[in-house]
């Protein structure tokens, strides 16, 4: 017995979970992020929770951690100086990619430049058929023609992306073992190993994205295990992963691509457990951090996965939990362009400075402050004690907006606050409008550092009329991280038709897949625990460019039963598009296989119930809808179930503050969970 630790690392805080598994208590901590030393936050934490609660770490059994490095590497182009080898007459895969524009609605926009330049991708001959048919094997002279190319441009890796090495990766193998045996100090990626799907340009890019960030996070995952070794701690550290599973630090630092959206992906991970304890079947999750705001979909308790998330300006098409990032967070920049008109974000103040209501040296106006300025912060320090506010700064800070739009402060602040709201707001009806579903039949889960204080005025611009926000919602990302289970994926593409003469193949190549899963699992993983197999395929009907996964079960695919697979495609078909067609014939594109380890959750425990009203610590004036307003104040940890109030109100506690506009009732569940229901 021992504490398992998750650890969410966030533009201004980084936020820590602390699972006791004898007594089954949770722990939580927020310390202020360290982007200039990278690493010292989870020392600090650890520090802290040992001062705080007892815990050292030698204690600690399980360490989990979700990381933005991956994707901030893209999104600041700060990644390794890559090249690219293709089949020759290729090269321009990346930039023909799929010849959409970014926005329909927007006629000068443009495709991003890629990662790898044209000038830096060479091209080999070799080909390999459509049907794995190895045509023309690996012309070494080309090879070696291409790697003069890499060293002229200084090349430090090289992804090889060969036309079609899905069905066979021989060549792209060969390729490799030429540069290993000529060039071992280069760091070399095969696109058939890191995701081997049909399409040329999404297993390219996929690839490439991979190999451009990974030298830069193998080398952030070795600096983490040398600081936990540092301080003692023995756990191998853990990395969720974007699927919401997790994997060894180790095996992350080969197999980046998967870890890309991990930090995101723990925090819908955190918002599903709630939204199952709560009985919110469908779900928004609304993480709001220092940094951007991620909102994603949770039907039926469980959250939605898809391909083709977006990396910065860049696709990935492994499977992720999906999730639309918003660059506005609570550390966003507010600003008045060349032409007076207001804007917000994506410019984000982070930890260092921060906000100017921080008093970290921040002179430029952020969210935050605009709360400090209508009244709803400034009240009480935050994240554990991390800050300690100071209203006159934050109030400094707007003027020199208001000075600029011929406002008050109080009305710039407002200001602020809805331009944030509609940007999200923008975003999230994008989102709705991909599931097709209306944002008024779900309930808005807050959370993040900054969800619960924007949480209202979202919903009243989605016209939403339940918020939910969980007992900790400072730190449900990190929380997530540490109830995910042991999760991967993996997948071979077959290209057959679903009829009774394929039934044999697609059989073997299932207990392919299940080979590979469970080395995956019980050799590179070590778990020992119960594990759960999912099978699905990537089916269309014959003619269709595009597949949707289907769930199949197990029992049909070792009796045989390709009619019970075509069938089950019929009502997957029948429930995106409102239409099947039951004699069309039908194709399974690519097999897929999930393993699960679950892993232990913490049994949450109902708090204290009161039949009377709770009592408000202070009246305070508050801004909002132009007006001044008083509202009532009171600390989240003397709420009890059952206790009902009606807003304004300001709810505090250590890892955020809870900001319930007018219109809005509050109760407290059974569990300590604040339902927010708008008045009708």
């Amino acid at each position: 017995m021992g504490y398992r630790v998750g650890v969410d690392i966030g533009g201004t805080f980084t936020d820590f979970c602390v699972f006791d598994e004898q007594t089954r208590d949770l722990h939580t901590l927020k310390v202020l992020s360290t982007p200039d030393r990278p690493g010292a936050e989870i020392i600090d934490g650890l520090t802290e929770i040992q001062r705080r609660y007892g815990v050292t770490p030698e204690s600690v059994v399980y360490f989990t951690h979700g990381t933005t490095v991956g994707v901030n590497t893209v999104i600041q182009r700060r990644g390794v100086n890559l090249c690219l080898i293709t089949t020759r007459e290729f090269e321009d895969v990346l930039e023909v990619a799929r010849l959409k524009m970014p926005d329909p609605y927007d006629l000068f926009s443009r495709r991003p430049t890629p990662l790898v330049p044209r000038e830096k991708v060479f091209g080999v001959v070799e080909r390999v058929l459509a049907d794995g048919t190895v045509e023309h094997e690996v012309d070494e002279a080309s090879v070696l023609a291409a790697l003069d190319g890499i060293r002229a441009v200084g090349g430090e890796a090289v992804v090889i992306a060969l036309l079609h090495s899905y069905r066979d990766p021989g060549n792209e193998q060969r390729v490799r073992e030429i540069l290993e045996r000529e060039a071992p100090d280069l760091s070399i990626l095969c696109s058939s190993a890191v995701w081997p799907v049909i399409r040329e340009y999404e297993r390219t890019v996929t690839s490439v994205v991979a190999g451009y960030v990974q030298p830069r996070v193998a080398g952030y995952l070795g600096s983490l295990q040398q600081a936990l070794k540092s301080v003692g701690v023995p756990a191998e550290p853990m990395i969720t992963k974007s699927n919401g599973g997790v994997m060894s630090a180790e095996l992350g630092k080969t197999e980046c691509v998967q870890m890309l959206l991990s930090g995101t992906a723990s925090g819908v991970i955190g918002a599903s457990h709630v939204a199952r304890l709560t009985g919110s079947d469908n779900t928004m999750s609304f993480d709001v951090g220092g940094t951007s705001a991620d909102v994603a979909i949770i039907l039926d308790g469980q959250p939605q996965y898809g391909t083709g998330e977006m990396i910065g300006e860049f696709p990935i098409y492994v499977p992720t939990v999906s999730v639309t990032s918003i660059g506005e967070g609570g550390g966003s920049i507010a600003w008045v362009d060349r032409l007076g008109v207001l804007k917000v974000g994506p410019e984000s103040a982070g930890s260092i400075p921060g906000p100017a209501c921080y008093d970290r040296g921040g002179e430029r106006p952020a969210i935050t402050d605009a709360f400090v300025v209508c009244g709803f912060l400034g009240g009480a320090e935050l994240g554990y004690s991390a800050v300690k506010m100071n209203a006159s700064r934050a109030e400094i800070a707007i003027k020199t907006i208001a000075d600029r739009l011929g406002l008050g402060s109080r009305e710039t602040a407002e200001a602020i606050i809805r331009i944030a709201a509609s940007g999200m707001y923008l975003e999230v009806s994008k989102l709705v409008s991909r599931y097709g579903v209306d944002p008024r039949d779900f309930s808005l889960l807050a959370f993040g550092g900054a969800g619960p204080m924007m949480a209202c005025y979202l919903a009243r611009e989605l016209g939403i009329s339940r918020i939910v926000v969980p007992l900790t919602p400072g730190v449900l990302s990190a929380f997530g991280g540490l109830i995910a289970d042991v999760k991967n994926d993996f997948i071979k593409t077959v290209f057959t038709d679903v009829e009774p003469a394929s039934a044999e193949a697609l059989r073997a190549n299932f207990r392919e897949l299940e080979d590979k899963a469970t080395h995956w699992l019980r050799e590179q993983q070590g778990f020992t625990g119960e594990a759960q197999l999912l099978f699905s395929a990537d089916m269309r009907y014959r003619g269709q460019s595009f597949e949707i996964e289907t769930p199949l079960e197990r029992a049909w695919i070792e009796s045989g039963d390709t009619a019970a697979m075509a069938g089950a495609f019929h009502r997957e078909h029948e429930r995106v598009y409102e239409h099947a067609d039951l004699d069309a014939p039908c194709q399974i594109i690519n097999q897929r296989l999930v393993i699960v380890g679950d892993s232990p959750k913490p049994q949450v425990a109902t708090i204290e119930q009161s039949g009377e009203p709770p009592t408000p610590l202070d009246r305070m004036p508050v801004y909002f809808d132009g007006q001044t307003h008083q509202a009532s104040l009171y600390r989240r940890a003397d709420l009890k179930a059952g206790q009902r109030f009606a807003g304004p109100a300001v709810i505090l506690q250590d890892d955020c503050t809870t900001c319930v506009l007018g219109g809005f009732t509050g109760e407290v569940d059974p569990y300590g969970n604040l339902i927010l229901t708008a008045e009708s």
